[in-house]
């Protein structure tokens, strides 16, 4: 697949899917555009672009014009002083996210007529900030692959290259925004699952702190989920990113564990540990060369970058393991029947893993005690830069192609397990295209520190801008 990113501004209001999500705020809300221009261009470019990708597995028609046009009406009565932060901006929603009259399907036939009767909170705090949603995205089958193909939808495909995965479990959501479908996703994160696609799609994420956004709608899911898994966004811009989270954070009385902290804590030395290498993996000499280029941005700003590398990596991996493989042995023999053949061997190769040695309690206690040991690294070094994934994305079907798949499933997270199983924030954004491939990297801080990764991921991203929408590109 060919592409040419294109980050050039629009000239016609049919470009405005090129737009981030702030600029689109803003022409809205002072009346450059109406925010029907808005939903009629990414409309369009759903049109023209999704029979190759495959990234949206519902468009919202009417419902987004029906919602355009009252935001359009209420502008004329308010003005600008008045509107919501995100008012009469489109966004997409994974399809194990509810967002009313629209089925969760969690990527599965059986699930196809699983009408949400409400809005998960998240997206029901972006309707209230003004948000449209325009459609859903595509998943793996319960979001058990890093990879987005299923029986039901069918297979996503990377706007960078049509032969490459475009991530997973959020991968409709990766590649909608980098084609320039949807400039806001909305996914979740047990695993990278935010951060994954992000970097296989050249875009930016954020997953937050652990309970900083509520979670809830589609069942309360097992204790790993309850321990590890958050909501977050997927946009172009790290400025967007830091936008949503303020409009979506805070306690939810449908999500006992969510908090309300504030978004700002105190200063910090800056200080960054950067991660080139890792130990139990080899991180390939392009994806370090794109942390390095990264680490030097952040120096020429007046950060004070050192390599160093966090403790205890692969136990970590280890113990992330155990908490979802434990919890997916409980439920496998009533998954089975609903999945594919290669999800349900993908599935049965992770159990496998199991270590009975591991109860619960100690699975907690060890937990816990990184999470000490992690926030003293923090107190060293408040900001961590490193990679996602320590190699190149891999070709579609990879993870499933035999029981071994289960191996490059693990070793392609063994960066972005600590966040999820330490409860930490993370934003993945990108660097510059390397031989039109797209080059991330990712940033994380101690517990409620997530402007502390917002701001390093601004500082980084003027230096590079952004590559995406991808444009123009052409199937292989």
């Amino acid at each position: 697949m060919k592409q040419r990113p294109s980050p050039q501004p629009p000239r016609h209001w049919q470009d405005l899917w090129r737009h981030s999500v702030s600029a689109l705020a803003t022409l809205i809300r002072t009346g450059e555009v109406s925010s029907r221009e808005v939903v009629d261009a990414h409309l369009a470019r759903i049109e023209a672009v999704n029979p190759t990708l495959n990234a949206i597995t519902v468009t919202l028609h009417q419902s987004a014009r029906k919602a355009a046009d009252a935001a359009d009406a209420q502008r004329k009565k308010q003005q600008k002083g008045g509107l919501p932060p995100l008012h009469g901006v489109p966004f997409t929603v994974k399809e194990n996210i509810d967002c009313l009259g629209t089925p969760t399907t969690f990527g599965l036939a059986a699930n196809a007529n699983a009408l949400a009767q409400q809005d998960a909170p998240v997206v029901e705090r972006l309707r209230a900030a003004g948000a449209i949603p325009i459609g859903r995205t595509n998943m793996p089958e319960m979001g058990l692959r890093v990879s987005t193909s299923n029986p039901f939808r069918g297979l996503t495909r990377n706007p960078w290259n049509a032969q490459l995965t475009a991530g997973g479990s959020s991968g409709g959501e990766g590649s909608a925004v980098a084609s320039g479908m949807s400039p806001l996703g909305i996914g979740n994160d047990i695993g990278g699952s935010l951060r994954n696609p992000a970097f296989c799609c050249g875009v930016a994420a954020l997953k937050p702190t652990q309970g900083r956004v509520p979670f809830g709608g589609a069942g309360d899911g097992f204790l790993s989920a309850q321990l590890m898994l958050t909501e977050g966004p997927i946009a172009r811009r790290v400025e967007d990113l830091r936008l949503v989270l303020e409009q979506v954070h805070g306690q939810h009385l449908r999500d006992p564990r969510s908090v309300t902290v504030a978004l700002e804590g105190p200063r910090v030395p800056r200080r960054v540990a950067m991660v080139t290498a890792l130990p139990g993996t080899v991180v390939e000499p392009a994806i370090a060369a794109g942390v390095w280029s990264a680490g030097e941005t952040l120096a020429a700003a007046g950060y004070q970058v050192e390599e160093a590398v966090p403790p205890e990596i692969e136990l970590i991996n280890h113990l992330w393991a155990q908490f979802q493989m434990s919890d997916l042995s409980l439920t496998a023999d009533s998954l089975r029947p609903s999945l594919s053949d290669e999800a349900a061997m993908l599935m049965d190769a992770l159990i496998v893993r199991v270590d009975p040695s591991l109860v619960h309690a100690t699975l907690h206690q060890e937990r816990s005690r990184l999470g000490r040991a992690w926030s003293a690294f923090f107190a060293q070094y408040p900001i961590v830069l490193g990679p996602v994934w320590p190699s190149a994305p891999f070709v579609h079907d990879a993870d499933v192609a035999s029981p071994a798949g289960s191996e490059l499933m693990l070793d392609m997270q063994w960066f972005v397990t600590p966040g999820n199983l330490l409860g930490f924030p993370a934003v993945v954004l990108p660097t510059r295209p390397i031989d039109n491939a797209p080059m991330t990297v990712q940033l994380y801080a101690d517990r409620f520190r997530d402007d502390l990764v917002l701001e390093a991921g601004e500082v980084i991203e003027a230096a590079f801008g952004a590559s995406t929408p991808v444009d123009p590109f052409v199937a292989s």
